[in-house]
């Protein structure tokens, strides 16, 4: 866990992914669309990523990616995301984390 929330806190936006995942490519794809450059890790070709895995899904992430984070708190799935995105609410949310300028 103490690792997740490191590599969470290294940037404003950190996306937990596997670079096997339609869900994952969609939402790093959502966000690079927006011209946020979030850090993005692929839990499948690193070699501490079971172990990564299960500390998402201890922080309540089920399916365990992708997981987002902004300004070091989890945000949520692929769900969450597009809910955010949807309402407007995810542009400020990224404005607040200083991902986003515009």
């Amino acid at each position: 866990m103490e690792t997740v929330v490191k590599l969470a806190s290294k940037k404003a936006v950190v996306i937990f992914s596997k670079s096997t995942c339609c869900m994952c490519h969609a939402i790093k794809r959502l966000f690079y669309e927006q011209g946020v450059s979030p850090m993005v890790y692929e839990v499948d070709e690193l070699k501490d990523g079971k172990e990564i895995e299960r500390a998402l899904m201890r922080l309540g992430c089920n399916p365990s990616v992708p997981a987002v984070f902004v300004g070091g708190r989890l945000v949520g799935s692929s769900n969450d995301i597009l809910t955010l995105h949807l309402d407007g609410t995810l542009k400020t949310m990224l404005k607040d984390a200083g991902a986003l300028w515009l």
